[in-house]
């Protein structure tokens, strides 16, 4: 029986490796305009191929937009970018109904939700209505304009960015909606010398141009292609305990992150950390998910879905922290 297994996961590996051949070419052609960023380019396969959606945090003019600009223009999708502003309307983001006088009836136009890949801005500076009907869309995965639905073109992939610094004028997101983002990344500064080479190209007048090397049809392929990588049933549990570990420290040997969370990572963790974990394996061209996998996703999967109580914050922790405590006090199959 074991021997079986052994081959099945062989001819998986074989297989993983020859579907992910394109990842190389893929992220070859965004570092042509991404300088740096690894973290956010392997952050945006990472969504891409889990066919989920990611929340982008960081200070204005990090290349949040110009990295989603680039992964569409690589992959031969459809762009839009939406600029959200405390005056815009659910219509402006998913379409609406237009009176048509000649014809004495109405016609749908979609709106810029009708993408493969889209550019939510800002997503905290639009009130509810608008954030909760690109939600909708995001969880649905279609779009009711009058009485008819759509579905969305697929892949689809939301990016939505935050500018931590500034927050007045802004509608943050409920815990409820942050949840649907399958990722939470954080960019930080380039380097030095990145940033040198950033000043360089962007004095010579610009960077050299973006061209598509991987058609829908591929990474569609590579989305089924990711449910077939491997998952022992010991790192099933290992990612289980993680998140009941935020749930119930206690029971784990934590008891002094009790008074610190006030709740912990909801089933959707569950779900996304095992789906991001698989999807890691898949850039790193394995047909096996292995412990690390799960530890390199872990922070970006879970640092929105935990809560942290009054206590935390008086004494400066945050959730990036507990998270640490709670991998580092789990044992690793």
């Amino acid at each position: 029986m074991e021997q079986e297994s052994t081959i099945d996961i062989s001819q998986i590996n074989e297989k993983i490796a020859a579907d992910s051949a394109f990842v190389d070419v893929l992220t070859k052609e965004m570092t042509k305009v991404i300088v740096g960023q690894k973290h956010m380019v392997e952050r945006l396969l990472i969504g891409l191929l889990g066919q989920g959606h990611i929340l982008l945090e960081g200070v204005p003019g990090l290349a949040k937009t110009l990295a989603i600009n680039t992964l569409s223009r690589a992959v031969h999708g459809s762009f839009s970018r939406i600029q959200f502003t405390p005056d815009l309307l659910p219509a402006d983001v998913i379409g609406t109904l237009i009176y048509n006088i000649k014809e004495n009836d109405f016609s749908i136009k979609k709106g810029p939700i009708f993408a493969n890949f889209v550019l939510a801005d800002e997503i905290n500076r639009a009130p509810a209505k608008v954030q909760s009907a690109l939600l909708e869309a995001m969880q649905e995965k279609q779009v009711t304009i009058g009485d008819e639905t759509f579905k969305l073109d697929k892949p689809f992939l939301v990016m939505a960015t935050q500018n931590p610094v500034e927050q007045e004028g802004t509608y943050p997101l409920p815990e409820a909606q942050v949840d649907r983002f399958m990722l939470k990344t954080v960019i930080d500064y380039p380097k030095l010398d990145e940033e040198q080479m950033i000043v360089r190209a962007n004095l010579k007048g610009g960077f050299a141009e973006v061209k598509p090397v991987v058609t829908l049809e591929q990474i569609l392929n590579a989305q089924a292609a990711v449910r077939e990588v491997y998952m022992d049933e010991k790192i099933e549990k290992y990612i289980l305990d993680i998140i009941f570990a935020t749930r119930y420290p206690e029971k784990y040997g934590l008891s002094e992150l009790k008074p610190l969370i006030s709740f912990g990572a909801s089933p959707r963790g569950s779900i996304n950390l095992a789906t991001a974990a698989k999807c890691y394996a898949f850039i790193k061209r394995r047909g096996y998910v292995v412990p690390e996998d799960v530890r390199a996703v872990v922070m970006d999967v879970l640092r929105h879905r935990i809560g942290i109580t009054y206590e935390a914050e008086a004494e400066n922790i945050s959730s990036e922290d507990l998270i640490n405590k709670v991998v580092n006090a789990i044992e690793v199959p």
